[in-house]
């Protein structure tokens, strides 16, 4: 396997100082292709490779890191986890994983994304552009139009024999057109998820991300009271995501979440399920173990409405004398271990969004929020959000608004859910959703 002679080195170079170790290495490559005018604005092929090193020596775990992944770097790596293993005061036992019982056989590598001639794709983000602005005279600028594509393979080693190897990648095609219609102007956004590039459809793109700039023209603001509102699958996607905290039983072990001892309590409505799937083929993250070496498998959190688990590592389940769930995730090779999420995802009902604007007689469909990261509070759950989106008249949009803001607690929605959709996407943050309904929000506008 790729590496392990260097590995071996470190392994015997750390022996005398420590008494378990552990190689995280992470080689990932990048290509960006952005357009202005049909002209490439910007192209880069990069690679980043990192190599980190964790030791346990008398009940303490030291870390470092290189980004010099050769013998040169041993020395260092050895010396800095050793000196910084001496300050760790943490009381919490944290140990070098020996291994899961077996780990499930799953390619997340697609060498079809790869081998598409680089040509292609550069035509492809021209041709994107080109079409939005032949759609409409009233498109007048295109913000952003860029196809990403990033490879990530990632290796873990441990001296207790444990050899790990996980490749995977994907594409992303994004897009942000400008409408204009006198002093007033709109934006709209297109993008795609995929492991193919034969998936992306650069027409389908432009037609959808300046339709809905056309859409937003007019908008003015409402009346301030309690709605009923529809929620777009990525904007309860992204909601979802900006909450994923109150799931992790680190956040619940220092009282940061208000799950605490809600474990086989309904929290939310009987048709809501949400699974963290590192299997999902659609999704941001392919990997058959996480970081810490252990299988990662697919866990519904809430199933039905009851709060079935919360997500651990190695750390918060040894706190909790339970085993880790395969969540133990680090940033980059620079960082330490966290908890996180694989593919998180609402599992899609059977209305489409059509169907379930029909069962508003007034209400919001909002399409877009802003201020995730500053209005909201993971702690208590309060969130408000600027928004825009349609107002809803007898079951059908009847103007675009905007200028308000939404206001609720994560808590609460979720026991407010009236219809879950059947239109499932991931959206650009990684997490999942289909539309869903909330019997009421409350609206700030007019």
């Amino acid at each position: 396997m790729k590496y392990k002679g260097l590995v071996d080195k470190i392994f015997e170079k750390g022996k005398d100082k420590f008494e378990d170790m552990e190689t995280y290495i992470e080689n990932t490559k990048e290509i960006e292709i952005a357009v202005f005018k049909g002209e490439i604005d910007r192209y880069n092929i990069s690679e980043t490779e990192g190599l980190s090193l964790r030791g346990i020596n008398d009940g303490k775990l030291g870390y470092s890191y290189t980004e010099k992944v050769d013998e040169s770097s041993i020395d260092m790596l050895v010396e800095e986890a050793y000196e910084n293993g001496k300050f760790i005061d943490a009381l919490e036992k944290e140990i070098i994983f020996s291994g899961s019982d077996g780990y499930k056989e799953l390619d997340g590598f697609n060498p079809n994304l790869k081998e598409a001639p680089l040509e292609e794709k550069i035509e492809f983000v021209k041709s994107l552009e080109k079409e939005a602005f032949a759609l409409d005279s009233r498109i007048v600028a295109v913000s952003y139009c860029i196809y990403n594509e990033i490879e990530s393979n990632k290796y873990l080693f441990n001296t207790k024999g444990l050899n790990l190897e996980n490749n995977m990648n994907l594409g992303i095609a994004y897009i942000m057109v400008v409408a204009k219609d006198g002093e007033e102007t709109k934006t709209g956004v297109s993008y795609r998820i995929a492991k193919d590039f034969s998936d992306f459809d650069y027409k389908k793109m432009a037609k959808e991300a300046v339709e809905e700039a056309l859409s937003y023209l007019g908008a003015k603001s409402i009346k301030s009271k309690e709605y009923p509102v529809a929620l777009k699958n990525t904007v309860f996607a992204d909601i979802l995501s900006a909450f994923k905290s109150i799931f992790y039983a680190e956040y619940v072990q220092k009282r940061l979440s208000l799950l605490k001892d809600k474990v086989e309590e309904q929290i939310a409505v009987s048709d809501f399920t949400l699974v963290d799937d590192p299997f999902n083929n659609d999704g941001f993250m392919v990997s058959t173990f996480d970081d810490e070496g252990t299988a990662t498998k697919c866990k519904k959190i809430i199933e039905n409405g009851v709060l079935k688990t919360y997500l651990y590592n190695w750390k918060s389940a040894l706190k909790d004398g339970v085993e880790s769930t395969g969540n133990g995730y680090r940033d980059s090779y620079k960082s330490p271990i966290s908890t996180s999420t694989s593919n998180l995802y609402l599992e899609k009902g059977d209305k489409s969004l059509e169907e379930i604007l029909k069962t508003m007689n007034s209400g919001l469909l909002i399409t877009d929020v802003q201020g995730l990261h500053s209005g909201l509070d993971p702690v208590s759950g309060d969130y408000s959000l600027s928004a825009h989106g349609y107002e809803i008249e007898k079951g059908k949009i009847k103007r675009p608004v905007n200028q308000i803001t939404i206001a609720g607690n994560i808590f609460e929605t979720l026991m407010d859910i009236e219809e879950i959709g059947n239109d499932f996407r991931f959206s650009m943050d990684g997490v999942g959703s289909p539309s869903v309904k909330i019997k009421k929000l409350a609206v700030s506008g007019e």
